[in-house]
């Protein structure tokens, strides 16, 4: 009894994604979905659930989780109580949220002064970023831009963890989009007060009723209308109404009494993390209380390491950063992930060991939701009968891209084609993953990376497809494509003439022959052919002779007499009407 109970018990981490569940707990990832549906949960194959919903799940399949934390760990999760006198008033921490090109990057940079979006590729935000600003009031206030493409949806519900005030921005020439939902969601459940910018207003097509009335019917009530939400009408491009919505944020601050502790360890959240080619891994971290100063040792994830440097957005370098600063910090031994909480600690021995515990862990969950292939999943091949697989390689330059470009190519798997990802990293092609290609017949992709020059040769050696990309759109559509090119192609028949028959002769030692009319269309001699009589096909077969007067002729076009026998059938009469069609195949879409 005792092992039938310790078998309906999972050792998670915290992050799990609904495919990793599924595979634990030896269900089909579908069901796991229609469960979360008829609980009010929508959720993706790939998407990262959070603790409370994994508990959710697992008991309706009546398994028990137990969240897999080690010792030190648990001492970790035991936040030093603060004492009164020494909390100090920290800046509000604000993240901006809301739709593709609804203006979040354009707002950021007004307030900024700055030019983020010439930066980035295609005009479309792929990373956080996290910026203080000083208000003309001389207050703080930091802002953490979080991407709009539907694709970081696990990096915006990070987002709305570590943040004070959302701001979400819609478009007044727009409508309320499925990312705006989904935004107001994750700052909702996250218990997060909402301020609505509604931008784009100097435009001509404006219409910001028009979007109230949407956010109405959401639930979403703003002042003006009687509700408790604040908003303000700008524009990103002209600065109006910009001041007035710092002051509302500012407001929605003080309501919420921020303060912190800046004179013990620091703690706070990984915003993202990435492999910088000069300077080694490079993490941004978001300080929430305490100090951080150079010297410093700390534990983000499964990594560790000793603060060498920090350096601010503009490349300005600091000693220390109090609570609510965004810092890129150097010295760590690897790149955590985006959302991971780093933890300043005593002793470079206690903060290894926390970290190898760590990596043990995520190695163990790694292994028990890898599906090796089954007699089952063999003969489910079979039964489909055209079973392919597309392994793919991703390598990104920050953690928050890596995660969102395979989740996307996740979700193109069908019945028929299934995307399996084998690796995934922040850093540059190496050798290893172009051998791991080759032996496992994997296509490599590099979002905003390159292969190293080794890397390179060997790819051309081994012929492994190595394709780079700074958009992640055009990664995901070419992904799509070469999966419609695995998929067999449908045979469709195109009927090419109708051959209506005037006329039966019957030749002995020949058979019958039907002097016709071509009354649409071009009969060629190779044409595949159905007689039909009365509307009814009579047969179906191919063409043995096909004659203009007495010589033999490859075609026959529409309005010419011809003279036509069919192999093994002699049975015409006058009046049927002979139907010529070819196959061609056509390819499928997904």
């Amino acid at each position: 009894m005792q092992e039938q109970l310790e078998s309906k018990i999972l050792r998670v981490t915290e992050f799990v994604s609904a495919n990793d569940l599924a595979a634990l707990m030896d269900v089909s990832v579908n069901e796991v979905i229609k469960t979360c549906m008829n609980l009010g949960m929508f959720v993706s194959i790939n998407q990262r659930l959070d603790a409370e919903a994994i508990t959710i799940i697992a008991d309706e399949f009546g398994y028990e989780i137990q969240f897999a934390t080690t010792e030190d760990e648990e001492n970790l999760g035991a936040e030093e109580e603060d004492a009164e006198e020494d909390l100090q008033p920290r800046a509000p921490i604000v993240t901006i949220m809301g739709h593709v090109d609804h203006g979040k990057t354009s707002l950021l940079d007004y307030i900024r002064r700055t030019k983020v979006t010439a930066g980035e590729a295609g005009g479309i935000t792929q990373h956080i970023g996290a910026y203080q600003v000083t208000t003309d009031a001389g207050k703080d206030i930091t802002f953490l831009d979080t991407p709009g493409h539907e694709a970081f949806t696990a990096m915006r519900a990070r987002g709305a963890k570590v943040t004070d005030v959302v701001i979400i921005v819609v478009a007044a020439d727009d409508s309320v989009m499925p990312q705006t939902k989904e935004a107001l969601n994750h700052a909702q459940a996250a218990g997060s007060p909402i301020v609505i910018a509604i931008n784009k207003v100097d435009k001509p097509t404006a219409n910001p009723d028009k979007i109230r009335e949407e956010l109405a019917q959401l639930n979403v009530l703003v002042e003006e209308w009687g509700g408790k939400y604040q908003s303000q009408e700008i524009s990103a491009k002209t600065g109006q109404g910009i001041d007035e919505l710092l002051e509302k944020v500012l407001l929605e601050a003080e309501l919420l009494e921020l303060r912190a502790n800046p004179d013990r360890r620091a703690v706070g959240t990984v915003i993202e993390a990435a492999l910088d080619k000069g300077r080694g891994y490079v993490a941004t971290v978001l300080v929430q209380t305490g100090t951080l100063k150079i010297g410093d040792i700390l534990v983000a994830g499964s990594h560790y390491g000793r603060v060498k440097a920090m350096t601010d957005v503009l490349g300005r370098r600091h000693k220390a950063a109090g609570p609510s600063m965004p810092i890129q910090v150097l010295g760590i031994d690897g790149a955590p992930q985006a959302g991971d909480k780093f933890v300043v600690m005593e002793t470079e021995r206690e903060a290894r060991e926390i970290a190898v515990s760590r990596q043990q862990l995520q190695r163990e969950q790694n292994m028990r939701t890898k599906k090796h292939i089954t007699l089952d999943e063999i003969g489910r091949r079979l039964a489909i009968g055209t079973f392919k697989e597309l392994n793919v390689i991703v390598r990104g330059d920050v953690d928050g891209s890596v995660e969102a470009l395979s989740d996307s190519l996740l979700k193109l798997s069908t019945e028929e084609v299934q995307v399996n990802i084998l690796s995934k990293g922040v850093g540059q092609i190496s050798e290893s993953d172009v051998l791991l290609a080759s032996a496992s017949d994997a296509i490599i992709i590099g979002f905003q990376v390159r292969p190293s020059a080794n890397a390179r040769k060997l790819a051309e050696q081994e012929q492994i497809d190595i394709r780079l990309y700074s958009i992640i759109y055009n990664a995901i559509n070419e992904v799509k494509d070469a999966m419609e090119g695995m998929l067999a192609p449908t045979v469709q028949e195109v009927v090419v003439a109708n051959v209506e028959v005037r006329e039966v002769f019957k030749i002995t030692k020949v058979g019958t022959i039907a002097g016709c009319m071509v009354t649409d269309g071009t009969i060629t001699r190779n044409s595949k052919i159905r007689l039909v009589r009365d509307g009814i096909v009579v047969h179906s077969g191919e063409i043995l002779a096909l004659k203009r007067f007495k010589d033999d002729a490859a075609e026959v076009r529409q309005g010419y007499e011809c003279g036509i026998s069919i192999k093994n059938f002699n049975d015409l009469q006058q009046g049927d009407i002979i139907e010529a069609y070819e196959e061609r195949e056509v390819k499928r879409t997904l």
